[in-house]
C-alpha cells in the first residue's frame, strides 16, 4: 500500500462485512513526527491525517487510486491521544459507480465514537 503517512499508522487486519463495506484495525505510531509538533506534551491526532488514513484504506480495499471531491458530515467527536489510544477500528461503507465512490467513515476507539464522515472521492485509475 502507499501511503503519504509513512510510519504513521500501521493496518493490524481488516474484514469485509455484510453490507460489502470494510471494518479495519489500526494502530496509529505515538512515536511519529507529527505528534512531536501537534502538540508537544499533549499529542493528538490531526483530523487531516484521519481523514487522509480514509482515504488510503478505501484506495488499498478497492484497488482504486482516489482523489477527494467533496466531504460532508465531518464530526470529530472525541480526541484521539496516539499514547492513550493508539489502538482504532474504522469501519468503512464503500459505494461505488463508474466514476466515483463515496464512503461513510465510523472511527472509535473501545466504545468512543472519535470521527463520523461522508466522502466523495473521484476515481483517478
Amino acid at each position: 500500500m502507499q501511503t503519504i503517512l509513512t510510519d504513521f499508522y500501521t493496518l493490524e487486519l481488516y474484514e469485509q462485512a455484510e453490507n460489502g463495506g470494510f471494518i479495519a484495525n489500526i494502530n496509529l505510531n505515538k512515536n511519529h513526527d507529527i505528534f512531536k509538533g501537534h502538540f508537544p506534551g499533549n499529542p493528538v491526532t490531526p483530523g487531516v491525517c484521519m481523514m487522509q488514513i480514509v482515504k488510503e484504506l478505501t484506495e488499498e480495499f478497492t484497488g482504486k487510486k482516489l482523489f477527494l471531491k467533496t466531504a460532508s458530515n465531518v464530526k470529530f467527536m472525541a480526541i484521539i491521544n496516539p499514547f492513550e489510544t493508539p489502538a482504532l477500528k474504522l469501519q468503512l461503507d464503500i459505494n461505488e459507480n463508474e466514476d466515483e465512490i463515496k464512503v461513510k467513515n465510523t472511527t472509535s476507539f473501545g466504545e468512543t465514537i472519535a470521527l463520523k464522515m461522508s466522502v466523495n472521492y473521484k476515481k483517478l485509475a
